[in-house]
């Protein structure tokens, strides 16, 4: 994977520090999907052949980490949904993006419970998840398709929860649609 974004607006990177982040995110990437979001930064810096002082350069948090780990497919999920938007309904748009973002919240065990924070990294990504997000839903509360007073924390909020239901095992991939079909049901305009 090619990652050439950085979590801030910062110059670009030195030849050596670009392959440290490079090696960084592959080795996050792997550790990720073995052993989940809670994987030691340690065992991260190890499998990447860095230090673990390079690795907090890089990524001073865990969840900064995960957003930039995250990034292509936030950004591909965006895109997606833009894409597909003269295609849909406002209500079908947002409810397809949301039902994307469950299953981009169970890529790694464990990223569920951290989606919230890792949005709120600034990544170009997240950034990108974030708008979209925002986006759909006032492109549905303008349609008259969604009550005024949901906030995209309240989507976050459902997407997180359906997904910890469906990363715990207490519910099936095929049940995230129902779920997500109540939630729609009870934002829809009455």
């Amino acid at each position: 994977m090619n990652r050439k974004c950085s979590t801030t607006d910062e110059a670009p990177l030195r030849a050596d520090a670009a392959r440290n982040r490079e090696r960084i995110l592959e080795a996050a990437e792997a550790l990720f999907l073995e052993r989940g979001a809670e994987v030691s930064l340690d065992d991260i810096a190890r499998r990447a052949n860095v230090g673990i002082g390079t690795l907090y350069r890089r990524f001073p948090t865990r969840d900064a980490l995960l957003a930039a780990a995250s990034d292509e497919r936030l950004l591909s999920l965006a895109k997606a949904s833009r894409a597909r938007d003269d295609k849909l309904e406002p209500i079908a748009s947002l409810r397809a993006f949301v039902k994307e973002l469950v299953n981009h919240a169970n890529h790694y065990r464990g990223l569920a419970a951290l989606l919230g924070t890792v949005l709120q990294e600034g990544t170009p990504g997240c950034r990108a998840g974030s708008e979209e997000g925002r986006r759909l839903l006032e492109r549905a509360q303008k349609a008259g398709a969604v009550r005024k007073d949901v906030s995209i924390g309240d989507l976050v909020c459902v997407v997180t929860a359906i997904a910890l239901a469906v990363e715990q095992g207490g519910t099936t991939r095929s049940r995230v649609t129902h779920l997500i079909d109540l939630f729609f049901d009870g934002i829809g305009k009455t």
